[in-house]
């Protein structure tokens, strides 16, 4: 007898419409970004086309909105790759509702709204918070080296920088002398008047590099200046100059704004400085920045600060590693009446299980540090620093492996910082749906 299997017409045409909502199961992720979506003003965003009625008809922007956020929530990150998502993936299809945008249009759709998604950003941090998800008992600061979209290999120090542009000067000199001589020649030779007149490739190409190369020793002085003004001098005495910036400090002529920094794993890496303020109740991010400055200390208020201002609540408890620890820091958190739990320095695994929980009073005469290192070893102490371990270091662990974002793909400061807000949103989001039902609740979806 002959086997029967069930039925396969891959050139049947469909005899309804088919419905997007049959596509996929019922509790998947893409049909609660797009719930979420649909709840939330995009109004910083429909403005701007709003502007003018001229044009064709853009694409919807809460379309736009869910492909995107959807894509960064799932390791998607390239515009061209989104586009061909939109085509190939069931789930970016039924987000899409069957259009189509282009690689252009995605990438441009995010770069014309990077600063939306800060407000996007703010906007679900809020239905997380009126979930129940973030509770502000104790939160923890953390910071991680993100590549930047350049190599460090196209970055040049200051001092190199002299040495560069002396070293072209005299080459263009040269090239100078040798093509006047060669123009004089060929004058005696052929007569005055000549066809070509234009600089050769090989000077252009210098005059070129030596230019960009000023200019980026141009923008390290200003930088330099603006740290360090000049003395305008007073009573007489003359007005001194600023002092010259560093030979170590360093430019990237694809991406400027970046620096090199040291990453997690002892290597160096031309990167931006991610930094995070996270609520240990459910790792629901609160506060997001990004910086080019290498180190994590000088963040601390600020992050603190953005994370009070972006839900109106004090955290009652703060923990962060030893690259966060001074005095100015310490005495910030106690000012505001905020528990502070930091490291003041490192400390090996063993040794650190090793030493004893301080018993009785406080010694007097213990400087700040000692006190906070003290603190640290009691019962509590431990008890609440260990609370960084499962708040803020997996958040970094989900967006680098999870989400699979590991470098940025826009260049310069200001649209880095909203590719990061869109990262930390994504993750959020990822948090939100393990409670999905009552995300729905609060959102007002059935």
């Amino acid at each position: 007898m002959k086997k029967t299997y069930r039925p396969y017409a891959p050139d049947q045409i469909l005899l309804l419409p088919p419905s997007l909502r049959d596509w996929l199961p019922e509790d998947h992720i893409a049909y609660f970004i797009s719930d979420v979506v649909d709840s939330l003003d995009l109004s910083a965003i429909t403005k701007e086309y709003e502007k003018s009625s001229k044009g064709y008809p853009p694409y919807n922007p809460y379309m736009m909105t869910k492909i995107l956020i959807y894509g960064y929530a799932n390791g998607v990150f390239s515009s061209r790759k989104i586009a061909r998502k939109v085509v190939e993936d069931v789930a970016f299809r039924v987000l899409a509702a069957q259009n189509r945008p282009d690689f252009r249009t995605i990438s441009e759709f995010r770069r014309r709204h990077l600063k939306a998604f800060k407000e996007l950003f703010l906007q679900v941090l809020k239905i997380a918070y009126e979930a129940g998800l973030v509770k502000l008992g104790h939160v923890s600061l953390d910071g991680t080296k993100v590549k930047a979209n350049a190599s460090k290999h196209k970055a040049m120090s200051y001092g190199r920088m002299k040495t560069t542009e002396a070293e072209l000067k005299k080459e263009i000199q040269e090239l100078v002398e040798r093509a006047n001589a060669i123009d004089a020649r060929e004058d005696r030779k052929y007569g005055s008047e000549r066809g070509d007149d234009s600089l050769p490739v090989e000077l252009q190409n210098r005059e070129n590099r030596l230019r960009k190369i000023q200019e980026a020793m141009a923008a390290i002085e200003a930088e330099a200046e603006e740290k360090n003004p000049a003395d305008a001098g007073d009573r007489g005495n003359p007005p001194k100059d600023p002092p010259p910036p560093p030979d170590r400090a360093q430019r990237n002529f694809t991406d400027p704004d970046s620096k090199i920094m040291l990453s997690s794993d002892k290597s160096f890496i031309q990167a931006y400085n991610a930094q995070v303020v996270v609520d240990s109740a459910n790792q629901i991010i609160i506060a997001a920045e990004v910086t080019n400055q290498a180190a994590d200390n000088p963040h601390l208020p600020s992050m603190i600060e953005t994370g009070i201002q972006n839900l109106g609540y004090l955290p009652w408890e703060v923990s962060a590693d030893a690259g966060y620890y001074s005095e100015a820091n310490v005495a910030y958190l106690k000012e505001r009446e905020i528990e502070a739990y930091i490291a003041t320095g490192k400390m090996k695994h063993a040794e650190y299980r090793r030493s004893k929980a301080p018993r009785g009073r406080i010694p007097e005469g213990l400087s700040n540090r000692e006190r906070m290192k003290r603190k640290l070893l009691t019962v509590r102490g431990r008890a609440r620093y260990a609370l960084r371990k499962v708040t803020v270091e997996p958040v970094f662990g989900q967006i680098k492996s999870a989400q699979g974002f590991r470098q940025f793909l826009l260049r310069g400061l200001e649209k880095v910082k909203g590719e990061w807000n869109l990262v930390c949103l994504a993750h959020n989001l990822r948090k939100l749906f393990r409670v999905a039902s009552k995300v729905r609740t609060v959102i007002g979806v059935s």
